[in-house]
This record gives C-alpha cells, sequence and structure tokens, in this order.
C-alpha cells in the first residue's frame, strides 16, 4: 500500500527506507525512486519497479560529504580533484569516484565506480539527514521512459506498488543533474 508523507512526515519517509520500503521522492529536476543502499531485497524491489538491468547501477545522494566519504576509494583520488569536487558540493554535481568496499555490489552494478551528489535540495538534503546516511537515487520512471516531473506521474507509473511517496516540489533543474568522472573530468551523461 503506497503511503505519502508530507515534509513535515520526513522522518517516517526515512523510516519506511529503513524498513526495507522503496520510497519515491522529489530531486533537484525529477522524482527519484530511493532506498537504502544496503538492503539488498529493497534494492531488488526498485530494480523490478523500475524494470531495469541490475548490472547498470545506480547513484547515491546525501546531505553532506561524511555520508558519501565511505563509498569512496579515497587513495584512488589526488587531493586537487577532491578538492575541486567539494567545493561543487552540495549542489546538482553527480561525480564518479572509484569506489571503496563499502559499496554494495548491486549498487555499482557491473561499474568499477560509485556516482555521487551531495544535494543541495532541500527535501532530498532532509531525507538524507533523517535517514541518517546516503539514499539510492535514480529516476522514478520505468526504464526507457521519461523521469516522472510530478506526484501524478509518479502514481500513474507505479500507483499502489510502490511503498511510499515523499511529495514535495522539485528544484530548478530543467533536466537530471550531469554526472562527471571525479578523476578525468569527462561528462557521462549530459
Amino acid at each position: 500500500m503506497l503511503r505519502r508523507f508530507t515534509l513535515a512526515e520526513i522522518d517516517a519517509a526515512a523510516g519506511l527506507m529503513h524498513g526495507g520500503g522503496v520510497l519515491a521522492y522529489p530531486t533537484e529536476a525529477v522524482f527519484g525512486l530511493g532506498c537504502d543502499p544496503h538492503n539488498a531485497a529493497a534494492f531488488e524491489r526498485l530494480f523490478v519497479l523500475k524494470q531495469r538491468p541490475a548490472t547498470q547501477g545506480v547513484l547515491l545522494i546525501a546531505a553532506d560529504f561524511d555520508q558519501v566519504e565511505r563509498y569512496i576509494d579515497l587513495e584512488s583520488v589526488p587531493a586537487d580533484i577532491l578538492q575541486q569536487v567539494r567545493a561543487s558540493w552540495p549542489g546538482p554535481n553527480t561525480w564518479i569516484f572509484p569506489r571503496s568496499s563499502a559499496v554494495p555490489s548491486w549498487v555499482a552494478g557491473s561499474h568499477s565506480g560509485i556516482a555521487l551528489r551531495v544535494t543541495a535540495h532541500p527535501p532530498a538534503d532532509a531525507l538524507c539527514r533523517a535517514f541518517g546516511g546516503a539514499v539510492v537515487s535514480t529516476s522514478a520512471n520505468p526504464h526507457g521512459q521519461a523521469p516522472a516531473r510530478s506526484a501524478q506521474a509518479v502514481d500513474a507509473f507505479f500507483g499502489e506498488s510502490l511503498d511510499g511517496l515523499l511529495d514535495g516540489a522539485l528544484g530548478g533543474q530543467a533536466s537530471p543533474t550531469v554526472i562527471r568522472d571525479a578523476l578525468s573530468g569527462t561528462i557521462v551523461r549530459s
């Protein structure tokens, strides 16, 4: 059964993810689907909802650098690059890093790195703070379809199959965040 949450109920929305639920929530440009990145069963449900191959992996969003630091193989990242990335956060900037052993294999899929973003979008930031760590973030849509830009579109895509929906405003981005390789600066998704 789909549970709807307002921003005033952010702790309950985070609790749903702690309990293994999949939650839709507003991000900078589109609604995302999220779950606890360390819960394999929740992650599997998310991929079934999206009808997406598990080899693709997902990104994680967080409220601050402390929430993502453990997922980065810091020894492989030059200090100047890390400083540049950190200067771009919080903000609508997603970076792919060499991943540490803390990244569950199902999160990275067939990729050797991990995509991370420290968000400045208030609802997503509040969700990560309430959750107490980074959460999965992938667009709320079946694979191959346009991402949901409203709670109504999330409903139309998933209905009661989804566990929860955090209703709130999207940020000002016209399209999902650019994803760059942190080491090379190469744009992976524009």
